[in-house]
């Protein structure tokens, strides 16, 4: 997110004793409300406004019931790509696996991480990952939700955890935040080494891609560029409001700045570029596999990795419009 470091069970025992009842063994599939992927998103309103996490008439349009799946039966937000493991409040549970709030309960957030990080795995393994390719974070994301009391999300290799923030707009109330968070958390996957300044603008600029990739393969919106619309309405005033986008016209080497959520937006920008020229399955699919063991150098040698990949899975012919897209930024 904006600021990334790298690097109870409960009992459910009720009033007199007795014990929550659960939901069947092997009962994997339930139900939630969220936002998709966030309200300005969704309802092209920039006038939105966190209001201290009021659930305002306004949001009303923006609340979504959808299907939670790989559950694991135990009646917590727990499943096989996803792990609610400590939070602000009381963990949400379910005898029946119906997990309905509004933001103004902070189980709402809950459902959002744990909907989202099921989503964008469940898309990973559809273009193959995990199936007849490599898994890629193949396993149950560990997810802290408002933890610090900050304005801060990250990724972290401690405990594999990622950790989602407090403040302005709750960071896990905006999906493009949470699929943010597991950008870096899929880079962790792969043995992609933070080994540069470079490095580190290139998983902040995935990041970002993949955060617009996910949510517009799930809930497509006008202006999917924009990255995490809803909670950048705290942090600007110009609209659209958006936290970055994946669409600025920026040129390897010479828009280098050297701060790491400035320079991704050029490799976001290209993986963007890519995924208009391919379409997102096999853009995603290339992108991911270039990935595995990179390096940590610079920009021109995963984009060579990545042009590769494309020529190994896909042939020649996508490996030069993978090459051409990259060559227009700079970046072969």
């Amino acid at each position: 997110m904006r600021r990334i470091l790298f690097g109870l069970a409960m009992a459910g025992v009720l009033a007199g004793g007795a014990v929550a009842a659960k939901p069947g063994p092997g009962t994997s599939t339930g139900a939630g409300t969220v936002f998709l992927p966030n309200p300005v998103a969704d309802l092209q309103n920039q006038s939105l406004t966190d209001q201290k996490d009021a659930d305002y008439a306004a949001l009303a349009p923006a609340y979504h019931d959808v299907g939670l799946t790989n559950l694991d039966g135990s009646g917590f937000l727990r499943g096989d790509w996803a792990e609610i493991v400590s939070e602000t409040g009381d963990p949400a549970y379910s005898p029946t696996n119906s997990f309905r709030y509004r933001r103004d309960d902070d189980r709402f957030e809950q459902v959002m991480a744990y909907y989202w990080i099921t989503e964008a795995q469940k898309y990973i393994q559809s273009l193959g990952f995990g199936v007849w390719r490599r898994p890629v974070n193949m396993e149950p994301q560990r997810l802290r939700i408002n933890q610090f009391g900050i304005d801060n999300s990250f990724a972290t290799t401690h405990k594999d955890e990622i950790r989602l923030g407090k403040g302005g707009v709750d960071d896990a109330e905006d999906a493009e935040v949470i699929l943010h968070e597991y950008g870096h958390a899929i880079h962790f996957s792969q043995n992609f080494a933070f080994a540069s300044v470079e490095a580190g603008a290139i998983s902040e600029g995935f990041g970002d891609y993949w955060a617009v990739t996910v949510a517009d393969v799930v809930s497509p919106t006008p202006d999917a560029p924009c990255v995490a619309d809803w909670d950048a309405v705290s942090y600007t005033s110009d609209v659209p409001h958006c936290l970055r986008r994946t669409d600025e016209d920026l040129h390897y080497p010479e828009d280098l700045v050297g701060r790491v959520h400035a320079d991704g937006q050029i490799w976001s920008r290209a993986l963007w570029d890519l995924r208009q020229r391919l379409g997102n399955v096999t853009a995603d699919t290339v992108i991911l596999e270039g990935q595995f063991d990179f390096a940590g150098t610079t920009m021109r040698q995963l984009a060579a990795a990545t042009i590769a990949a494309a020529e190994r899975l896909y042939g020649r012919s996508v490996a030069r419009a993978t090459q051409r897209t990259f060559a227009a930024r700079g970046l072969a």
